[in-house]
């Protein structure tokens, strides 16, 4: 036998949600910050309320602008893109509706361990792997996007992605780290975090575990770098020697070039 509604479980259950018009000028009144914004979407996201596509379609924003907002960090960074307008509306008007933001679901140990199981990796070995030399064929960027995705599937934690991360190179694997590789944008932005490295090993395993071929990206990385890798000892914020009205620039490859 079911159990009985109290009057007052009952009223919540059968309470409308109030309709709020797209004119209401509330909606307008936003105290978040970016980052705050930020942190709500991809709470948003990682809670499996809606995917990336269908949360761009839902504040009526393009991937482009969405992904520029969302690769800027700092309180003020992003103030005059529309996605900041958008998300902060979207979530302003569940606020005024009443609808909490959603909570990710609990991963029973059970459900972790297989999980865990489901990527466990580290039957698998690279060359060079025990000098911790493996060659990397990947951006940064290209490993930020890995790692979103990766976060994004059912039950994965950023916990249970660190400690993965931790059995290839416990150097600079923490919360911090993470967090400070995801807020950098481009090709080499964030190249000589122990987080690139590790994350760049372990997907490349997954790889050959799930035996996905190589993209084409890949192989032109492997062109470009051939067998070298990307550099991961040299900063790339710390610049390059130019001469008269020479000007540098970074291409998608992440190589550095004069114009």
């Amino acid at each position: 036998m079911p159990p009985k509604r109290t009057a007052s479980t009952a009223n919540i259950a059968s309470e409308p949600i109030p309709e709020i018009s797209s004119d209401d000028e509330r909606l307008n009144y936003i105290t978040a910050d970016c980052n705050k914004i930020r942190r709500q979407i991809r709470s948003f996201i990682e809670s499996g309320e809606m995917k990336v596509g269908e949360f761009q379609n839902a504040i009526g924003m393009s991937s482009k602008s969405y992904g520029a907002f969302m690769k800027q960090r700092g309180a003020d960074a992003g103030f005059c893109s529309d996605t900041y307008y958008g998300a902060a509306r979207f979530f302003k008007k569940r606020e005024l509706q009443g609808i909490k933001m959603p909570k990710r679901a609990k991963t029973s140990k059970e459900d972790k361990e297989a999980i865990l199981k489901k990527y466990d990796v580290f039957h698998i070995q690279l060359e060079g792997e025990s000098e911790m030399k493996v060659l990397v064929f990947d951006t940064c960027d290209v490993i930020r996007k890995k790692i979103h995705a990766h976060l994004r599937r059912p039950g994965m934690t950023q916990t249970m992605f660190l400690g993965q991360l931790e059995q290839i190179s416990p150097v600079g694997i923490n919360t911090r780290a993470l967090h400070l590789f995801l807020s950098k944008s481009g090709p080499s932005a964030g190249n000589t975090s122990g987080i690139f490295y590790s994350s760049y090993v372990f997907f490349e395993k997954l790889r050959i575990k799930e035996g996905k071929p190589k993209t084409q990206f890949r192989e032109q990385m492997e062109r470009i770098w051939e067998n070298r890798g990307m550099d991961r000892e040299r900063c790339s914020a710390n610049g390059v020697w130019c001469v008269g009205d020479e000007r540098p620039y970074e291409d998608d490859y992440g190589r550095i070039k004069i114009m």
